[in-house]
Parts: C-alpha cells; structure tokens; sequence
C-alpha cells in the first residue's frame, strides 16, 4: 500500500515558492490599487476647483434665514425618535431606539444608533419660478406646528405655500406629504425634482464589510421588480420608480412615492476614511397638477429583518435583504433562519445554536459525505495498479495511458464522478452561508467566547502594522478555521493522483495552498462564518477517522473490488462518451502523423 507521507522535499520548495509568487502579486496590486486611488483623488480635487457645486444661498431665497430663525421639532415612539428641522422642512435626525451602534473607541455597541444626524441626508424637491431662478425647498426655512404625533411645517416664497406634513406611525414609518397652494402663480413647471444626499454612517465594527453592503435599493413596475446597484452609476430614464432607498449592512432608509418617480438617476461614491462609508446622491421627478405640487410619499427608516419586512404588505421590502439569488435566497429564508429561530428558542447562546447548525446539516449530508470516503477509501485499495498502469505506458501515448486508467476504474466498479456530488452540493451551501452571517440581523451584536459580534471579524489578535489584504488583525476563529482545512486537505489528498507529464501542475500542492488563502478571505468576514466553517471541517476530520477505522474495512472493499472485475459493470453513457472522444482524439493524431511523414 502506499503511504501518505504528506509533503517531500521538492512539494514543501514548490509551496514555498508559490507562495511568495502569491505575496508578490498582493503586494504589486495593492500597491497599484493605492496609486490609482490617489491618482483618482488627485483628480477629483482638481475637478471641484475647476467646477465648483454652485449652490444658491438660503439667506438669497428667503432672507429670514438666520441661525436663530432655524426651529426643531421632534416626534417620537417606541421605535424611533425623530428630529425636523425648519430650514428645509426636513427630517435632521433618526434614531432607532431599540438598537445601538458599534463604537470604535470603546470596541462596544453603546452609542445611540442614528441613521440620521450631523446633515448626513439632505432633500428637498426643486423647480424654477418664472424669473428662471431655481428654487429647492431645502433652502426655505419652515414654520413648525406640532400636534399630536404629526409636524406640520409651513413655508412661503413669493406668495406660495408649502406645507410639508409628518405624520408618525408604527411600525418605522413616516407618513408625509407635499402640499402647495398659489405655487401656479410662482412656476410654471409641471414636473419637479427629488434630490436627495445621504452620506451612509459607519455603524458597525466591519468597515469594508459595512461599505460593500451599502448600496441603492429600488423597486418599479408596480412594486414587482427588485433592482440594486452597490457600484456604479445608476439610471432608470424609463421606468416608474416606486421606492428609493439607502440599504446599509442592517438598516436602510427608503422613501416611498405614491405617484412614483420617474427618470430616475443615481450616483455613488466610496469615503475611505472618517465616519462615513459612501456617499450617493439621486435624483427623481416628480410631477405637478396645474403648477400645483400635492404628492404623497412615506419615509420607511428601518432595520433589515425578514419578519418586519415581509410583514409591509405589496411593497417588496423584503427583497433589500442580500440572502442569494433564487435557490441560494430561498434556502437561506426557509431553511437556515428557520433553523436558527428553532434552536435559538432552547435559549442557548447565538454561538452554541451555530455549532448545533453545523451537526444538522452534516447529518443531512452525511449519505453523500458516506459514498465520498468509501470513493476514497477504494482508490486507495486500486492504486497500485494505477501506479503499474502509468509505469506500463510511461513511455507511450498520454491518450494510451488515460485509457487504461479509465478501465482499471470500470472494471473496479470505481465512478470517478461521484467524487465530485458532494462537492458540487456543498457549493450552494457554502454561498447561502457566506450571505446569512453577516446579513442575518439576529446574529448582530451576539457574541460568542472572544468574538464581540458574529456578524463582523474577531480582532483578538492585533497587529502594529497593516498587512495587505489581512489588515491590522488576525481573527483567532480563521486561522482556526484555516488549520482544520489544512489538516482536513492533508488527510484526504493522499491518494491524489501525481501529475505523468512534464509541465503539469502538482495538485497536490494546489490543494496545500487553497486553505491559506481562505485565511485571507475569512480574516475581515464575519467571525460566525469561520465559526461554523471551522465545526464543520473538524466534523469532516471525525467522520474521516470514524469511516476509516470503523465503517470500513479495506479488506472488504478488495473483496468488493475483485468481485466487481469478475462481473464488471456495462460501461455507462459517460463512460461510453469519454472512450470514443479519446478513440476520436487518437485516430486524428495518427493521421496527422501519416500525413506528416508522407510531407517529408
């Protein structure tokens, strides 16, 4: 039988080698990335003092404009605590009363958790009078009245009314509406524009993670159609907007238009630094009766939880929340957040109900996780006659020796294939997992031994220097994560197949490599992921020894392989189809071969 030693000499220089190829590559790129930034940067300086934003003062529209003529109002409810300020009739500041932020300087969730505050939103609808000066309601100032659970906030230009009506209700959603009276006698626009700021806020412990999953969400064609762009400019010149919103990693704030926007544009921009993530910037119209603007919108400022948002009926909210497309989506929803709701209910912590997910799941792959080893197990007892083959046609034609590989399989009752199910099954599971954890809003804030929050990396292990594509921290649950795989990886390639021809890539190095750069992925991903990765690939080396030194008996397995010579298998389609490609295949190079020494 042969042994597997793990790495020789010459694989441990290989890896070694590839590895500082691997080094080298992160180093250049991140280098180039940091040019091209600052190049990028340079530009966009150079372009605002070329073209400054002209914007027209306040005080020039309305001359009432003073800092003490600047009012607030504030509404509020269990759920949100709301601020309105006068200049502009605008909503200044939310707060979300029944969560927190995450605060860098302390490494705790104890700040108040304001989607809203320090002019980060800014809206106001804009049109033009009939002198041709545009005119943007964020520059009027506004009188407040407060009644109730309802602001209502008044301003006048030129003789024209404005009311802006906010109205509070359940559920984080902000009843407003426009109304104009005399606006016919000011413009004669049929249409205005929504313009709309938002300069997303840092609210959780995972920056990059946090500014990837802020992006523009919208939904059009009657609420039926989801779209959302995290990247690039948006544009939609055709179609009837029904909501716009600002998706953050866990909250979002969207406004709804009863008559819909149309022509609608976007953009958005990464900040790399500082308080904020992003910065995006949209515009919509909006259209007049008779020069007259009397709309309805609804503010929505809320959390990203699936029950709270399939709960708005016909409005398509629960789209925002990034579980996977299709099946990926619908596993994640039916499955995994059902799983969890269960096992959370026992009452154990968010950590412990990861690590009972993990045993469910492998029970439910364990048929499949069963045939893979027993796969294993009998290439293990045919490879030294794999081993004889390559020797007999070391020599010979590549195509000769592939073929009597593929025999010595068939007549083994040995299908390649099957090897590749439960890798292909876990493929999805794997993506469905990689969107669950850092969107799942029950894991956010739930620690777990030295992990503060399960959505966002563990930072136990700080370094005094920034290392490319790591960062300032090794999180202690990937670099278990990424041990295990090793380990796992090293059990499982020994009866990997060598590469026969010069040139070929040892896979067997490839495979040593592919657990460290995982550490690279999982070191800035949600320490949950790594949490269950790391279970999930402990079991798999359980299941392993279990299989090996318990279920099977390689003794038995002989029996079954001899058997199986004696009564091969009928060779099945694929089979068929891969011995005639190679039969083709060999054909035509003896006839090109036969042509070429009758040439010369």
């Amino acid at each position: 039988m042969q042994q597997n030693n793990g790495l020789d000499k010459s694989q441990i220089i290989s890896f070694a080698v590839l590895c500082l190829v691997l080094f080298g590559f992160m180093f250049y790129f991140q280098r180039n990335d940091q040019e091209a930034e600052k190049l990028k940067a340079e530009q966009q300086k150079t372009e605002q003092a070329k073209n400054p934003v002209k914007q027209t003062p306040a005080a020039d529209i309305n001359p009432n404009v003073t800092p003490n003529a600047i009012q607030v109002s504030n509404l509020e409810n269990k759920q949100l605590k709301l601020e309105f300020s006068s200049l502009g009739g605008q909503v200044s500041k939310v707060e979300l009363l029944e969560y927190k932020a995450y605060d860098q300087k302390t490494d705790k969730a104890d700040l108040p958790l304001n989607l809203i505050t320090k002019n980060n939103s800014s809206y106001g609808f804009q049109f033009k009078d009939k002198s041709g000066k545009t005119v943007n309601t964020k520059d009027l100032v506004f009188s407040p009245t407060v009644a109730g659970n309802a602001v209502t906030l008044t301003a006048n230009y030129n003789g024209a009314v404005i009311q802006f009506i906010y109205t509070l209700l359940d559920k984080y959603t902000v009843d407003f509406k426009v109304r104009t009276q005399g606006l016919a006698k000011v413009t004669s626009d049929t249409k205005a524009d929504f313009l709309w700021n938002y300069s997303v806020r840092n609210l959780e412990k995972g920056r990059a993670q946090e500014q990837t999953h802020s992006e523009f969400s919208y939904v059009f064609d009657n609420y039926k159609k989801y779209e959302y762009d995290g990247r690039t400019t948006m544009d939609e010149p055709e179609e009837t907007i029904n909501w716009i919103g600002v998706k953050q990693q866990f909250f979002a704030s969207v406004i709804e238009a009863k008559n819909g926007f149309t022509k609608s544009k976007g953009n958005q921009e990464s900040i790399e630094e500082g308080e904020y993530l992003k910065k995006l910037d949209y515009e919509g119209e909006v259209q007049m009766s008779g020069s007259e603007l009397n709309q309805d919108f609804t503010w929505y400022f809320m959390p990203l939880d699936l029950k709270l948002l399939s709960s708005y009926e016909n409005k398509n909210f629960d789209e925002i929340l990034p579980l996977g497309w299709s099946f990926i989506g619908a596993m994640n929803r039916y499955f995994f957040m059902w799983l969890y709701g269960i096992i959370a209910s026992w009452g154990i912590s968010a950590g412990w109900v990861i690590f009972l997910m993990t045993i469910i799941v492998k029970l439910i792959l364990s048929p499949i996780m069963y045939k893979q080893h027993k796969l294993s197990a009998m290439m293990k007892v045919i490879r030294p006659e794999i081993d004889e083959a390559n020797a007999k046609f070391k020599d010979a034609d590549p195509m000769k020796k592939q073929q009597a590989t593929m025999e010595i399989y068939r007549k083994a009752g040995v299908n390649q294939m099957a090897g590749c199910l439960p890798a292909l099954v876990q493929i999805p599971i794997f993506y469905a997992l990689f969107r669950f954890f850092p969107n799942f809003i029950d894991l956010r804030g739930q620690g777990f031994w030295f992990a503060k929050d399960l959505t966002a990396y563990d930072d136990l292990i700080k370094l005094p220097f920034s290392v490319p594509f790591l960062g300032e921290h090794l999180s202690v649950f990937a670099i278990a994560c990424t041990i295990v795989i090793l380990i796992y990886t090293v059990m499982t390639s020994g009866n990997m197949q060598q590469p026969q021809q010069e040139g070929m890539p040892n896979m067997k190095v490839i495979m040593y490599i592919f657990p460290i750069t995982f550490l690279f992925f999982l070191n800035t991903s949600a320490s949950g992921l790594s949490w269950y990765y790391f279970v999930s690939n402990a079991i798999n080396i359980l299941i392993i020894l279990v299989i090996k030194y318990v279920i099977l008996d390689e003794k038995k397995i002989h029996a079954q392989i001899q058997a199986n010579k004696e009564k091969p298998k009928a060779e099945g389609k694929f089979q068929k189809r891969m011995r005639e490609m190679m039969e083709k295949a060999q054909e035509q190079q003896k006839t090109q071969g036969q042509q070429g020494n009758k040439k010369k």
